[in-house]
């Protein structure tokens, strides 16, 4: 396995940190007022998945973002080095969140990784990986506070 920053000039792989470059940049843009900007990282037969869904194509991964990003603030993602092997690529981050119905809208952060597969200047595949008790369970009211409780006795 390589990062990114090896991958030749030239090769087939040259592509590859163009389109990471794209793909980081649109989701530290991306809001509920500019999801047309997904077909310029997607291909049309993008096949998404989530802990909380998975869709297939172009127009259902426009609308479920549509509905993720119905209530946000503001979602920013530092991103860190790429693993690459041939056109698939792991792409660990820290989003950072705030939405109106998370905490009163504070600021959380949530580790995830994205595994993506490129092919032919389009991500093809997209799957996040993230606890979604991290930006969810522990985020709300009660059930937040026993999550947070849980996790600091087994700690």
């Amino acid at each position: 396995m390589t990062t990114a920053s090896s991958i030749e000039v030239g090769s087939h792989r040259a592509v590859l940190p163009v389109v990471l470059e794209d793909f980081r940049r649109l989701f530290n843009e991306l809001d509920k007022g500019n999801l047309q900007k997904l077909p310029s990282v997607y291909g049309e037969d993008i096949r998404f998945q989530d802990p909380f869904g998975e869709v297939q194509g172009i127009d259902a991964l426009t609308e479920y973002f549509a509905g993720a990003y119905k209530n946000v603030i503001r979602c920013q993602f530092r991103f860190q080095e790429p693993v690459v092997e041939g056109c698939w690529c792991t792409l660990p981050w820290v989003m950072e969140l705030q939405h109106k119905r998370i905490r009163g809208g504070q600021r959380i952060c949530v580790d995830g990784i994205s595994h993506l597969e490129i092919r032919n200047g389009r991500v093809r595949y997209h799957r996040d990986y993230f606890d979604a008790g991290q930006l969810l369970y522990e985020n709300l009211p009660v059930l937040g506070r026993m999550i947070r409780w849980i996790k600091e006795q087994a700690g």
